[in-house]
């Protein structure tokens, strides 16, 4: 999963920047962000564990709903264009 994580970064990076994807997604990326980096939290990460496993649970939702929310085809194409290059890189 973590030679991956360069790939994924470029896929969602692509994807937040295609002007075919609507602006609801994007603004869900953008507001997760400003949720994990704020000193608000649902549950606060002074307590050992769970404070923190909140702030992921919250990024992978939102990660896993993005997808979802951008239109496939344009997923499919990414997701082929950026997997075309790592082959080349590798």
């Amino acid at each position: 999963m973590l030679l991956h994580l360069p790939n994924f970064a470029r896929l969602y990076w692509r994807l937040f920047r295609d002007s075919r994807v609507s602006i609801l997604p994007k603004a869900l990326l953008v507001l997760t962000l400003v949720y994990v980096i704020s000193p608000f939290d649902v549950i606060p990460d002074f307590i050992p564990v769970i404070g923190e496993m909140d702030d992921v649970a919250v990024v992978l939702s939102v990660l896993w709903l993005f997808i979802r929310l951008c239109p496939p085809e344009v997923v499919r194409e990414i997701v082929r264009d950026v997997a075309t290059r790592a082959e080349a890189r590798a």
